[in-house]
């Protein structure tokens, strides 16, 4: 029985001196590593938490954060990872649907309770740092060092290890429960998709409340180390690549051509760095090749995944890419790739029929890593899980070769910049505005986002509303990532003979802009 609890003990007793923490800060060797989760685990447990109570995580990608993730699965407490950039109301959601118990917050983010709707976490708080800049708030450190070692929990392969929070359709975000039977299937189908050794130090760029981040969990169980990047720039990612030797890391396209566009690229050595990872979208054909001839020592590898599958279900190689390159026919890039290992797909119509090779439909998933359903959410997932399938709402398409394309996104989603969008959500904030009178939020081509959010709006009779205003207007309801930047005011918007709101009609329109 493999656990993330027995799997931290095996990595402890088989690569206990080799590196597990490689930072600007502090190294530590698995060895230590273990020592000071004991320590932690210990700490929780002095701060009340118990075995299946929920802590919230909100702050930056840090050694201390991986540090609270282990602790809790050795304590048996549930992290609940936050995004930061997320506004007071949408945490309080979070923080009231998942019933958390503690919030860990880094320094930066201690802010965030002073806000009155997260007032009641404010006395239940712990800054993720050596000490506190707050004396009314302890510091992870000293806690660890006042604590007692605690013995390790024993859960069972279908307990509850993590909960992450995704958006929802309806527009509330939505918790996706994660037990260590689907966060350690996938470690190994992932370490065996991107040939995870020992001897890699991953950086964790993607930011760690994302699902993204649970690409971490093999690099753990091979013992493998893990470095960090706080924030994202090029030249920071560039210098950690430099500095602790990466060998792997997985960026959104968005990042990548940023780098690729660091006009000081050549400075650094990164001949370390020898798989080049992307997921969230495919990547245009030119900057695969640019990236296969500056990463000189790295293969190119995509991934498509979602939170409910903890996360990667497919995986386009080293191959597809430089083979596309190369031959000049780049069509390939547009795949999600093949199934990994253990993970059935079918794409079936809307009887739940397979449907013919090559042409399109839902993409189902099932396997080990697939999450048993989401929290609070009965409805959801009586639509979502049905005869042991996982509808992901994604619509594509398998080809004679087992190739996966996706032909669209979930419904009304945007991915931008790595994150997901739902329309609903941000439509939702538009429509608390009393001079909206109907809107709709579609996605437009972005050159450097793959997509960026388009606000078409009809504004109550007689009334008249700006770009300003309504920016304004969403900032206190929504993360600024959230927050259309481009919109335009319409008489009435297209619509079906069931008053459906046409957004094919909008796309066609604005893409074109």
């Amino acid at each position: 029985m493999i656990t993330m609890t027995s799997a931290l003990q095996r990595t402890n007793k088989l690569f206990g001196n080799r590196p597990a923490i490689v930072d600007a800060e502090r190294n530590f060797t698995w060895n230590e590593h273990i020592e000071r989760i004991q320590k932690l685990a210990g700490a929780l447990s002095d701060l009340g938490l118990e075995k299946g109570d929920r802590f919230g995580i909100i702050g930056p990608n840090i050694f201390r954060y991986t540090e609270l993730l282990h602790a809790g699965y050795w304590a048996g407490a549930i992290p609940v990872p936050i995004n930061h950039r997320l506004a007071a109301p949408e945490i309080l959601h979070i923080l009231e649907d998942a019933d958390i118990k503690m919030l860990a917050l880094g320094e930066d983010y201690l802010s965030l309770t002073d806000d009155e709707l997260l007032a009641p976490w404010r006395d239940k708080r712990l800054v993720m740092s050596a000490t506190s800049p707050d004396s009314t708030v302890p510091a992870l450190d000293d806690v660890l060092n006042a604590a007692d070692p605690a013995q390790p929990q024993d859960p069972k392969e279908d307990d509850l290890a993590v909960l992450l929070y995704t958006g929802g359709t309806t527009g509330r975000s939505k918790g996706v429960q994660l037990t260590h039977r689907n966060i350690t299937s996938n470690g190994y189908q992932v370490a065996i998709a991107m040939d995870v050794i020992k001897e890699d130090i991953y950086l964790h760029v993607a930011p760690m409340f994302h699902a993204a981040d649970l690409l971490c969990t093999a690099y753990t169980m091979l013992g493998a180390a893990h470095s960090f990047l706080p924030v994202f720039s090029a030249v920071g990612a560039l210098q950690a690549l430099q500095d602790y030797k990466v060998t792997q890391a997985m960026m959104a396209p968005t990042m990548i051509i940023m780098i690729l566009e660091e006009p000081t690229f050549d400075d650094y050595d990164i001949s370390s760095y020898r798989n080049l990872f992307y997921g969230s979208s495919p990547m245009a054909a030119e900057w695969v090749e640019k990236s296969i001839q500056r990463f000189t020592n790295a293969g190119v590898q995509q991934g498509y995944g979602l939170t409910e599958t903890s996360p990667i279900v497919t995986s386009l190689d080293h191959d597809d890419h430089r083979n596309a390159v190369e031959s000049g026919d780049t069509s390939i890039l547009r795949a999600a790739g093949r199934p990994l290992v253990g993970i059935d797909l079918k794409i079936l119509d809307d009887d739940g029929n397979e449907v013919p090779t090559g042409e399109a439909g839902e993409v189902c998933v099932r396997g080990p890593n697939v999450t048993p359903g989401y929290l609070n959410r009965p409805e959801e997932n009586e639509k979502a899980f049905r005869n042991g399938w996982f509808h992901t709402g994604d619509v594509g398409r398998v080809d004679e070769n087992g190739v996966m394309f996706l032909m669209d996104r979930k419904k009304d989603m945007i991915v931008s910049g790595g994150e997901n969008i739902y329309t609903s959500e941000v439509e939702a904030a538009l429509y608390k505005h009393p001079d909206v009178f109907e809107c709709a939020v579609i996605g437009v081509p972005d050159d450097k986002y793959g997509e960026s959010l388009f606000a078409v709006i009809v504004t109550a009779p007689g009334q008249t509303l700006t770009e300003e205003t309504i920016i304004e207007h969403c900032r206190e309801l929504i993360a600024g990532y959230k927050i259309p930047r481009q919109m335009d005011f319409v008489a009435e918007l297209p619509k079906s003979a069931m008053s459906k709101i046409l957004k094919n009609e909008l796309r066609d329109i604005y893409s074109n802009k």
